[in-house]
C-alpha cells in the first residue's frame, strides 16, 4: 500500500460482527476471560485495548516500525522512552529542542542521575566531543522547535552506532509523511500525535515506535508498567484524524511555503527560519531527508518585543495559542509559552529572542492568511 492508502485502511477492519467501516471505540476498563488461563488478546485496557491497539498498528505502519505504543500524551511518550536508562547514563541532545524535552531532561530526569549535554546538533564535531563513555543515547528533533534548524540524521545515527548508544528522533513537526528516520537508522521515533497526526486540535496523546523487536518489547513494558496509555476515545480520534494525513500536511505545506516568501521579502521581518526557503541554511539537507518542508515556521520582527506582542495580537485568522498542527493556524511567542520552561540564557544560546515569533500553518487558503499576517507586521 502506499502512505495515503495506509492512512485510511490500517488499523480500520476490526468489527467481523457487524462489518463496520469505521474502527469502533471499546471503552471497557476491563475484559472478560474465558478461563483462568485465556482471553480474547486483552485483560485490562492499561495494558491493551483493542482501539488503542489499532491505533498502534496504524502508526507502526506509517513509521515502517515493528511496533508502536499510543500514550496519552506527548510528554508521555518521552517520559516511556526516558525509562528505558538508569541513572549515570549519559544522553546528548540539541540546545535547541522544544521546551518541554529541555524541562523533563535538565529539571526531572537529571534528578534522577541522568546526565545531559544540550549541544548544537548541527555540528557533528561538537555531537562527538560530548560522548562519553556512557552516553547511551543521541536524541534527535529535526526540524527544530521552534527555529527549525535540521540535524543529518543519517550522520547522528552513524555516531551512535559507533559508540554503542542508540538514537531517538523526535517527528512530530513533519509526521511520518514527510519524514521517516527509521530509513536513517533510527532505533525508535516519538509522537506527539495531539499535533499533525491527529490533526484537530481536540485530543492530546503520544506514540513511541520502535525499529527492532527487543527495544520494541522493553518500550511495552515500561508503558504497560507506567500506566501511560491513551484512552480509547482519544486512540480513536487520533485514528480518524490520520486517514486525512496527506491531504492535511499537503495543504499546511502550501501555506507555509507562501507565508515564509512573504515574510522573507517584508521590510519589517529580520530573519525567517522555514526550511524550504533556498536562504536556510540547511535547506539542502532538508531535501534530501525529507519528502516537503513541513507547516512550521518562524520569524524575528525587526524591533523589540512591543514589535512582536502586537503582531501575535493583531491577526485574524491566526489564534494566539501553544501547540500546532491542527487544521486552524496558530502564532504562539516561545519566550513565554512554548520555551518559557527554558532559563532566559538558554533561550539566548538557541537562538531564541524576544522578538522570535512561531506559527503553525493551518489549511486556510494561503490568501486570507497572507493578507492577514501581512497586515499585521505592516502596522507592528
Amino acid at each position: 500500500m502506499q502512505f495515503e492508502t495506509k492512512c485510511v485502511h490500517v488499523g480500520v477492519d476490526k468489527d467481523s460482527n457487524y462489518n463496520s467501516c469505521i474502527t469502533p471505540i471499546y471503552p471497557t476498563s476491563t475484559f472478560r476471560w474465558i478461563d483462568v488461563q485465556t482471553n480474547k488478546g486483552f485483560d485490562y485496557t492499561r495494558s491493551g485495548n483493542p482501539t488503542r491497539r489499532a491505533l498502534e498498528e496504524s502508526i507502526a505502519a506509517l513509521e515502517g516500525g515493528v511496533d508502536c505504543r499510543a500514550t496519552c500524551t506527548g510528554m508521555s511518550a518521552i517520559t516511556c522512552v526516558m525509562h528505558l536508562f538508569k541513572p549515570g547514563d549519559h544522553i546528548i541532545a540539541g540546545n535547541d529542542i522544544y521546551g518541554g524535552s529541555y524541562r523533563i531532561f535538565t529539571n526531572v530526569f537529571s534528578h534522577l542521575g541522568i546526565k545531559f549535554s544540550l549541544v548544537n546538533m548541527r555540528d557533528l564535531a561538537a555531537v562527538r566531543k560530548a560522548l562519553t563513555p556512557e552516553t547511551k543515547c543521541l536524541w534527535i528533533e529535526t526540524p527544530s522547535n521552534p527555529l527549525l534548524n535540521i540535524v543529518d540524521i543519517a550522520a547522528i545515527t552513524q555516531i551512535a552506532r559507533e559508540s554503542g548508544a542508540i538514537t531517538i528522533a523526535d517527528n512530530t513537526f513533519l509526521s511520518p509523511y514527510l519524514q521517516r528516520p527509521f530509513e536513517f537508522g533510527v532505533d525508535i521515533v516519538v509522537h506527539s500525535t495531539t499535533k499533525y497526526l491527529n490533526g484537530h486540535s481536540d485530543v492530546v496523546g503520544g506514540a513511541v515506535v520502535s525499529r527492532e523487536s527487543a527495544l520494541a518489547e522493553r518500550v511495552g513494558y515500561l508503558h504497560n508498567a507506567l500506566g501511560l496509555g491513551c484512552s480509547p476515545f482519544d486512540a480513536w480520534l487520533v485514528l480518524r484524524g490520520i486517514k486525512t494525513l496527506g491531504p492535511r500536511m499537503e495543504a499546511h505545506q502550501r501555506g507555509a511555503m507562501a507565508l515564509a516568501k512573504m515574510l522573507s521579502e517584508h521590510p519589517k521581518v529580520e530573519r525567517v527560519y522555514y526550511p524550504g526557503l533556498t536562504t536556510h541554511p540547511q535547506h539542502e539537507l532538508a531535501k534530501r531527508q525529507q519528502k516537503g518542508f513541513g507547516a512550521m515556521l518562524s520569524f524575528d520582527v525587526k524591533g523589540s518585543r512591543a514589535q512582536a506582542e502586537k503582531i501575535l495580537t493583531g491577526t485574524r485568522y491566526f489564534q494566539l495559542a501553544e501547540s500546532l498542527g491542527g487544521v486552524e493556524s496558530l502564532m504562539e511567542y516561545p519566550e513565554t509559552m512554548s520555551h518559557a520552561s527554558m532559563t532566559a540564557d538558554a533561550r539566548r544560546e538557541a537562538g531564541i529572542s524576544e522578538r522570535t515569533i512561531r506559527v503553525s500553518v493551518g489549511i486556510e487558503n494561503p490568501d486570507d492568511l497572507i493578507a492577514d499576517l501581512k497586515a499585521a507586521v505592516d502596522v507592528a
